[in-house]
């Protein structure tokens, strides 16, 4: 009788072909015995087919067998199982034929079949039917033994004991990394010093200190392994495992508000598994890779919660590792439209269409205008709508699928939500480059012209990298040097398919802020009109206020507007931490005078005769501008982010309002509070100004031009 040993490394999808495989043996006078590596019971039509087995399990084996079955690969995993197991080890002596019904039980029967090579082994149930048949027809051939298969391969021995010898390597390695022998210093010690040592092949570096190091964390030790991820991170090229390694270092430094100094290393690395991803045409798999790059590179310490900006210092070269990745191309790639803009004929109103709801702090002058206008029919999409609302959900994570994917089920639901509006308008004007500009760039906008206002948080932020630029016909900004900065970080704004770019300056109803000041003595008074990011650096102002009292002590400071909040970041903690200690200083002498927030901020004016911008960065600063049309004398820093560039806060005021450090803030305060006269006389030519250029009356002509005239090339 003819004998087939069998070996299931999982439980197999389709049972039914299994047993009609072994009715087949059966009727062939077959006897068919399966050894599993799970529950038998799990095939239960088998049982009455043939002898079902579970092979010894890791507990029965014992420790030792344990630890070395949890090492292996899973190739060898069953056959670590079945070596030791009697009941194997007696049928594959027996056996005929041996047969792997999966991928798992391969290695297991090819050990056999060494050691059995009377019996024949192969992979799958059609080959094992046609072994049997083919000793049916002639038992007596295989039944004589031959010299050749008499006892097991001699390469079994080398084999085995290759096999013993890395399973020995293994767990010494493991043991010697692992967390427990982490608590020894010099075993921690040992790996510092292996981590760098010279000449050790990448692929064993990476592994073996990746493993090392979380070993290390595990056991309490981080700065040790910090220490080992630095040292080995020099001697390593690739820049994923570098990024694992020095991964928990940054993410440690930021959330103590520190800038790391590894951040772009990290999310290179990040970058680099996505490209992997994608590269296997699998972009569900490397959007979130994708997304732990942005949140490393656009982090809130690295932009806003300090008084610098590496993105502000070099924007081409800070970005250029998202722009040359596989990602950042796929994601810069531009869909398009299938017809141009068209500007509305003369014979019928001219539709507009505003998304509102988000922030509208800007917005209400422009389309309380055009609401108004005959032969303009202005309309609002209110994104916060029930009906519109769901579309924004989780909006980032659907972004990057789609923009990796090139289509996504939500682009289909905002076309659904928001296409009907877009397609019934002649013009779409979406104020700030965030969340819902770049969603509606997900579909396409027909016959209507696209307008995207860009503020200045979003040049630091992923938003510009998210948004389809082909989709947009233009771009409006409040100053020339956010504009610099915006085309040099998302260099396809300057491509062929890019939209046209405008400076425009914010609707901003000055006149309101022409209120009398009746005392002289405002002129000592120094006003500061909102606190709420670190980005406007008060404690510049406070430097100001120490040299010029320093001169003379009638001189105060008056802050205007929400302070700003330490639960924001660590780095804010620590700036407001800083700021209370002086402001508790000053106060106390009567120095400094804190009003909080106000909504008349006209009134908040009248007793301030200077007012400051001490900010590091601006788009604009709608606050100074406010106070100058108060008739207080402007002083403005040169804001840091943008100073000594071709278009910086020199070029967007008057060249005699900027200066460069408290000093010099200091000197145009005194000289021009000298007396009243100069200060009264100084700052109305300051108000006459900004009433000329900034107001409302002035600034709303821009503003048809752009709506209302057929778009030219671009300013």
């Amino acid at each position: 009788m003819i004998e087939v040993l069998m070996i299931l490394g999982a439980v197999p999808g389709r049972q039914a072909v299994l047993t009609d495989a072994l009715e087949q043996f059966r009727s062939m006078g077959v006897t068919v015995r399966v050894a599993c590596t799970f529950d038998p019971e799990k095939i239960p039509a088998a049982a009455d087919l043939a002898e079902l087995h579970l092979l010894s399990t890791a507990k029965e084996l014992g420790p030792r067998a344990s630890r070395m079955i949890k090492i292996a690969s899973p190739a060898r995993r069953p056959w670590l199982r079945a070596q030791r197991d009697p009941w194997v080890r007696r049928h594959a002596r027996q056996a005929d034929v041996l047969v792997a019904l999966d991928a798992q039980a391969l290695h297991t029967v090819w050990q056999l079949a060494q050691r059995h090579r009377r019996a024949e082994a192969v992979y799958g149930i059609a080959p094992a039917l046609r072994a049997v048949e083919k000793r049916s027809a002639d038992p007596a051939q295989h039944r004589r033994p031959r010299l050749t298969t008499i006892g097991p391969s001699p390469q079994l021995l080398v084999s085995s004991t290759r096999s013993r010898t890395v399973d020995l390597a293994k767990l010494v390695l493991n043991a010697s990394t692992g967390q427990r022998a982490m608590r020894l210093g010099a075993v921690r010690w040992f790996w510092h010093q292996a981590a760098a040592a010279p000449g050790v092949p990448e692929r064993y570096r990476g592994t073996v200190v990746q493993r090392v190091n979380t070993s290390m964390r595990q056991a309490g030790h981080k700065a040790s392994a910090n220490r080992l991820a630095l040292a080995a991170q020099d001697r390593l090229t690739s820049v994923t495992t570098k990024g694992h390694l020095l991964g928990p270092i940054v993410e440690a430094e930021l959330n103590e508000g520190k800038l790391p100094a590894h951040l772009m290393t990290v999310a290179k690395g990040q970058l680099k598994l996505a490209d992997g991803f994608l590269k296997k045409q699998n972009p569900g798999k490397a959007a979130p890779h994708v997304l732990r790059a942005f949140d490393l590179m656009f982090h809130r310490i690295a932009h806003f919660d300090g008084l610098t900006s590496p993105l502000a210092e070099d924007p081409e070269g800070y970005l250029a590792p998202l722009h040359r990745s596989e990602v950042g191309r796929a994601m810069a790639t531009p869909r398009g439209r299938r017809s141009p803009a068209q500007f509305p004929p003369a014979d019928r109103a001219h539709r507009m269409l505003f998304l509102t709801g988000l922030n509208d702090n800007f917005l209400h002058p422009i389309i309380e205008r055009y609401e108004a206008m005959p032969g303009v029919e202005a309309r609002r999409l209110n994104l916060v709508e029930e009906s519109i609302r769901p579309v924004l959900s989780n909006g980032r994570t659907n972004l990057v699928h789609h923009m990796l994917a090139g289509t996504s089920k939500r682009a289909e639901e905002v076309q659904e939500a928001w296409g009907h509006h877009v397609a019934a308008a002649d013009t779409v004007f979406v104020d700030w480059c965030n969340l819902p500009a770049a969603m509606l760039t997900m579909i396409d906008p027909g016959n209507a012209r696209v307008i995207v206002r860009l503020h200045s948080f979003e040049a630091f932020s992923w938003w510009p990298h998210l948004t389809d630029w082909s989709r947009v016909d233009d771009l409006v900004f409040v100053s020339e040097h956010l504009r610099d900065l915006t085309l040099a970080a998302v260099p396809r704004l300057r491509g062929p398919q890019g939209p046209r770019t405008h400076v425009v300056t914010n609707a901003m109803e000055l006149h309101r802020y022409a209120v009398p000041k009746p005392s002289a003595d405002a002129r000592f008074t120094l006003g500061l009109i909102g606190l709420s990011s670190l980005a406007k650096d008060p404690r510049w102002a406070l430097a100001v206020l120490r040299k010029l009292r320093q001169r003379d002590e009638r001189y105060r400071l008056k802050l205007i507007g929400d302070e700003l909040k330490p639960s924001l970041s660590p780095a804010v903690r620590s700036y407001v931490k800083e700021l209370d200690a002086e402001l508790a200083e000053l106060e106390s002498a009567g120095a400094v005078v804190r009003t909080g927030r106000t909504e008349d901020v006209p009134g908040a004016l009248t007793d301030v005769g200077v007012i400051l911008s001490t900010s590091v960065r601006e788009s604009f600063h709608c606050g100074l501008v406010e106070g100058a049309a108060s008739s207080a004398v402007p002083v403005v820093r040169d804001w840091p982010f943008f100073a000594g560039r071709p278009h910086s806060a020199r070029n967007l005021f008057p060249s005699g309002w900027v200066v460069g450090t408290p000093e010099e803030a200091a000197e145009r305060i005194l000289t021009l509070t000298a007396s009243e006269e100069i200060w009264r006389e100084t700052g109305q030519a300051a108000a006459s100004h900004v009433l000329n250029t900034w107001d409302w009356s002035v600034t709303q002509k821009d503003f048809d031009r752009l709506l209302l005239e057929p778009p030219a090339t671009g300013d």
